[in-house]
């Protein structure tokens, strides 16, 4: 829909040029001409983008290059037969007579055109283009993003596994086998998504191994069950958040606390907020690490919501809320929610 819109804005653009161009017509006389133009123009702008459309599938099969010759070919041989209809219904019987105007008047028509149509494919093919660009560019950067993992989460969590493999060899093969399927869902496909089900399997298991450290100070408060499970997201969208919960909050606080992770829907947007308490001030702080980990969701949400994703984070009462907003997908749709 958007590029029909864009085709005609152009089109309408052009017939407005093509009516102020004569300088021996009266202001009634432009608004004629600006009717019927517009008319025509349109008429044939459309009706090429329906063409085009149509050969999809058939020009699929050739390079650019081949595809968009054959695309000018297509929208040239369309206009001749549109002008032809044109110049019988409307031109000839009231203002032209004669074979000399005729072929005139289809000359016209397809220079006009033919220069019109070849600045609008070549925009269109720029457009593809910097599209295709800017997609590499962000998967590549959203995979950077998604392969990020704290250096001191790995290094507990393999102190921790260390610590139990005398001890309780079972907890630590468990232990072993979420902090590997962390690891598979982190250096995966960063253009790929999956459930949010999975995401949140993946969330528990990770807060499993944290548990085994942190023992009886680390307490979780799931709230989901008004979330659709079958929604797709990018991986690693809640782990990092539950990641700081425990780094920026309970690590701090000798007692420990309660991560309370609560999430609704609002139509086809979803909400979820994860909340933890703030540790009392000291002289160590990890704000800064803290500010890193938002930026890079924020870049993620970006890359794959576009500006319908957002994060949004605030201190309430002694503890710190995060915010997620996104877009309700089923489907691997990276354009559904765009507009």
């Amino acid at each position: 829909m958007r590029a029909v819109f864009v085709v005609v804005i152009i089109a309408q653009l052009c017939a407005i040029v093509l009516s102020l161009a004569p300088m021996n017509i009266s202001v009634k006389g432009r608004w004629y001409n600006l009717a019927m133009i517009s008319l025509f123009v349109q008429w044939a702008a459309l009706s090429g983008c329906a063409v085009l459309c149509l050969s999809r599938p058939f020009l699929k099969r050739f390079s650019n290059r081949e595809a968009g010759l054959i695309s000018y070919s297509l929208i040239l041989l369309l206009l001749a037969l549109l002008s032809e209809v044109a110049y019988w219904l409307v031109y000839h019987p009231t203002s032209f007579s004669g074979l000399n105007s005729h072929w005139l008047f289809l000359l016209r028509n397809m220079l006009i055109g033919a220069i019109i149509a070849g600045l609008v494919l070549r925009y269109f093919y720029v457009q593809q283009q910097w599209r295709a660009r800017v997609k590499t560019e962000s998967q590549s950067r959203l995979q950077a993003l998604q392969s990020r993992i704290r250096p001191h989460f790995l290094f507990n969590s393999m102190n921790t596994i260390a610590s139990l493999t005398r001890s309780d060899p079972q907890q630590a093969e468990v232990a072993v086998e979420n902090l590997a399927e962390l690891f598979r869902i982190s250096l995966g496909d960063a253009r790929s998504s999956y459930q949010l089900q999975d995401e949140i399997a993946l969330c528990q298991s990770y807060l499993e191994i944290e548990a085994l450290r942190l023992g009886d100070r680390l307490k979780v408060d799931w709230q989901l069950q008004s979330l659709p499970m079958d929604a797709r997201v990018p991986p690693l969208l809640i782990q990092p958040l539950l990641e700081n919960a425990v780094y920026h909050g309970i690590e701090g606080i000798s007692g420990g606390g309660t991560i309370a992770i609560h999430g609704q829907r609002n139509g086809r947007h979803l909400l979820i907020t994860i909340q933890n308490p703030m540790p009392p001030p000291s002289g160590q702080s990890h704000q800064r690490g803290n500010r890193l980990a938002m930026d890079n969701i924020r870049e993620r949400l970006s890359a794959v919501y576009d500006r319908h994703g957002k994060l949004k984070c605030e201190q309430i009462d002694n503890h710190y809320v995060v915010s997620l907003h996104f877009p309700y997908r089923r489907h691997d749709d990276e354009d559904s929610d765009r507009g």
